[in-house]
């Protein structure tokens, strides 16, 4: 025993044999591994009898060359047939996987599937909202039911908390407009045009969407992570058993302070937006910082303070629906937690830039355009 895999190709009386021999093992196959896969000609037999130690990936190796060759095993110990005899039909050449469709069958296939599969989300948010509605008729009825401690402790965390990281997004956004906005009305010698740009898009638009967002990322993914796993770790239906409704406990308190941070916040990142515009004026466009503020009071239309704060509490609506719902929509285990955190996210996000574009539409139509 040379504590090597060897192999010997022969003539025998059947045709052509070959005699594997030595310790056919893990450690020590891979001497002969290539040479063995690259056998070509008739093989009428493989001679194992010479083989003094062999373990699966040996037998499956004398298993694969005598499939391939349509030879048979011969010289075979009680330990090698019991592993042959394990390994019996495992080199088949046969497809495990059944064929996929093409990508002209396959995605109308699968977007079919999907949308027929939406009914269940859609009977969900059904369910969900007139749980919602019955929870607050039921509170409406017994005001001394209402969490305002709860309340005021989700106003902290959706509206105080947000403040220094709302402050600096809005006022780099301010700089950016007015800078990039400076560069294109220099070209029309228009560039005190500036301030009527950073006001009109902010109180407007830019203030109240970008705070959404970022609330929709920062708040509603915490309501649907904490909800979620409370539902995971049965927190939910503890309260349901000692007699807390949870739509009244968990639910309304977070929707309710979506809504009221929401224009409070939206009013704050337009006012931080038109300071980093005037800023950038004062630096670079030579109009001062005070002139810059004022002139804000004649340019920009009352209107336009209004449609940004109308909005704001509907997307503060959305986000909060969003997020509560998600989250007690967790089933079965912790990876369901995340992935309803990343679709409540999603949802809030694309729900808000449909509905801002509708206000767009609807605001213009009214004459506040």
């Amino acid at each position: 025993m040379t504590g090597l895999a060897e192999y010997e190709l022969h003539e025998g009386e059947g045709g052509a044999v070959l005699a594997l021999t030595g310790p056919y093992l893990v450690s020590s196959i891979g001497a002969v591994d290539e040479d063995l896969r690259s056998l070509e000609g008739d093989i009428a037999q493989v001679d194992l009898s010479g083989v003094s130690e062999i373990d699966t990936v040996g037998a499956w190796m004398a298993c694969h060359i005598a499939t391939r060759h349509n030879a048979t095993i011969t010289g075979a110990s009680e330990r090698a047939q019991r592993l042959l005899g394990a390994l019996e039909g495992m080199d088949s050449e046969e497809q495990i996987a059944a064929p996929r469709l093409p990508v002209w069958s396959r995605v109308p296939e699968a977007m079919g599937e999907k949308v027929f599969n939406a009914r269940t989300g859609v009977y969900g948010v059904l369910s969900f909202l007139g749980s919602l509605i019955l929870a607050t008729w039921s509170l409406l009825r017994n005001p001394r039911r209402f969490r305002m401690v709860a309340l005021v402790r989700q106003a902290e965390l959706v509206g105080v908390s947000a403040l220094p990281i709302i402050g600096l997004m809005s006022f780099l956004i301010g700089i950016v407009i007015a800078q990039q906005g400076a560069v294109q009305l220099a070209q029309f010698g228009a560039e005190t045009l500036t301030i009527n740009l950073v006001g009109r898009i902010t109180l407007r638009e830019l203030g109240v969407l970008m705070t959404a967002i970022m609330v929709a990322g920062r708040s509603g993914s915490a309501f649907a992570a904490q909800l979620g796993t409370m539902k995971l770790t049965e927190e939910v239906d503890a309260m349901r058993t000692i007699g807390i409704a949870p739509m009244e406990a968990l639910v309304i308190p977070r929707i309710m302070a979506a809504v009221l941070m929401m224009p409070l916040l939206g009013f704050y990142a337009s006012c931080m937006a038109i300071i980093g515009g005037a800023v950038i004026g004062d630096v670079i466009l030579g109009i001062p910082f005070w002139t810059f503020l004022s002139r804000i009071q004649e340019v920009v239309p009352t209107y336009d303070l209004w449609v940004g704060l109308i909005k704001a509490p509907v997307f503060g609506l959305i986000i909060g629906l969003a997020g509560c719902y998600h989250g007690l929509q967790v089933r079965g285990n912790s990876e369901e937690v995340g992935i309803r955190t990343t679709m409540a996210v999603v949802s809030a996000i694309f729900a808000v830039i449909v509905l801002d574009a509708f206000f767009a539409v609807f605001f213009t139509e009214l004459g506040w355009g």
